[in-house]
């Protein structure tokens, strides 16, 4: 059964407002905090799942829309970058890429030893490591080819692939309930009371925080803010084109995001400043039919699939987020409300994705209040530095003689 793109459209449309009546309907989604574009997605992937095992029916969708979707979240990022404010959260955001890339490290240790266990090759490890878990979809499949050309691994792009989609599912779910969890430490009003702690008397109706805030906008601040994404999107593609193959070669989407910062910035020196507001927008709804598609669209019979090695090692990874994220994260970031942010944001990137981070964070804020900081350090650690992190961990762990 293949759906056009835009019936596509209709069905990642009709996942959000499933998302939505269900975080409404059922406590336990809303105790937990779970993301609206989550909860509709497993249930949409779990459905194509069933048609795939019970009706012998694949349902196949055309998701042409997914990546400038995605691209067009993260030219949204870019936009709301401030340098100056960047500068001010400087040192937070070192600590927490300190912390992100320390977990990098685990991931392959753990990986590696557990693939060694098992009897089958290390590979395996990494590609249940770091590649496949911070690095996502894109990166597992770009080192699962790498992995199969030159270390002989035929199955590498399969596994990359689904372990990718273990961790965006997983990335998703846990970090709702460790968020609540660490609220139980800090007091439950911390984020929408305390003064310094993330939830200002008088926040910065910055709405990546609130993405069901109504934003008074105007057609011609909409239409500008459309023609900036644009033009990152157009001159980030033709950036990365022009990079593939050299040592600086990153995502499409890091090369967006990067473009959006110069933009916003560039505009801010000459006083004509982005539409906060139509940027917002933009971007949450970008996020949302991203984050939709992304997961109605999921092969869950892929991870059924999953020899037990290879899911035991994606089990162990998963305790490890959890217990890296409370005792280490959250520690290591303050143990505050802004903390308990930044660490529900490790908890998506960490497993999952950028957007998976960013679902997490908004989830949390809209129970428990604002966290300017975490919305400011998460996505520039998530959605770039983390990819030259792990680009140069992979290599480093791949110049280990068991490679060899």
């Amino acid at each position: 059964m293949n759906v056009k793109v835009y019936g596509t459209l209709v069905v990642a449309s009709l996942v959000l407002l499933i998302g939505q009546w269900l975080v409404a309907a059922v406590p336990i989604l809303r105790k937990w905090t779970i993301p609206e574009p989550v909860a509709g997605g497993i249930v949409a992937a779990l459905i194509v799942f069933g048609l795939h095992s019970f009706a012998h029916t694949d349902v196949v969708f055309d998701t042409s829309l997914q990546a400038p979707l995605m691209q067009a979240f993260f030219a949204t990022i870019g936009l709301n970058a401030n340098l100056a404010n960047l500068k001010q959260g400087g040192p937070v955001l070192v600590r927490f890429l300190a912390v992100v890339v320390a977990l990098l490290v685990l991931q392959n240790v753990l990986g590696i030893a557990l693939a060694m266990a098992f009897g089958v090759d290390p590979l395996f490890g990494l590609l249940g490591g770091s590649v496949s878990l911070a690095g996502g979809h894109g990166t597992g499949a770009a080192w699962g080819a790498v992995f199969t050309e030159h270390h002989g691994l035929q199955s590498a792009t399969k596994a990359a692939i689904a372990c990718a989609t273990f961790g965006l599912v997983m990335g998703g779910i846990l970090g709702g309930p460790v968020a609540q969890h660490l609220m139980k430490r800090i007091g439950a009003q911390a984020g929408a009371d305390t003064p310094g702690a993330g939830g200002a008397a008088t926040p910065d109706p910055y709405a990546f925080e609130e993405p069901k805030a109504e934003q008074p906008t105007t057609p011609g601040a909409f239409i500008n803010t459309l023609t900036l994404i644009a033009i990152s999107l157009a001159v980030g593609e033709a950036l990365s084109v022009l990079i593939a193959g050299t040592a600086f070669e990153l995502p499409t989407f890091v090369c967006v995001l990067f473009v959006g910062v110069l933009l916003a910035n560039g505009l801010a020196l000459i006083g004509r400043p982005v539409a906060e507001h139509a940027v917002a927008l933009i971007g949450n709804v970008s996020l949302a039919l991203f984050l939709a598609m992304a997961l109605m669209t999921l092969r869950l019979w892929d991870l059924a699939a999953l020899a037990l090695p290879v899911f035991t090692i994606l089990a162990a990874q998963t305790l490890l987020m959890v217990v890296y994220a409370i005792f280490v994260t959250f520690r290591a970031m303050g143990a505050n409300y802004d903390a308990v942010v930044l660490t529900a944001g490790h908890c998506g990137f960490g497993l999952g994705a950028t957007p998976t981070a960013i679902a997490n964070m908004q989830a949390v804020t809209a129970r428990f209040g604002h966290s300017h900081l975490a919305f400011l350090v998460v996505p520039m650690v998530a959605a770039f530095f983390i990819d030259i992190a792990n680009a140069i961990t992979i290599k480093l762990f791949l110049m280990l003689p068991i490679f060899h």
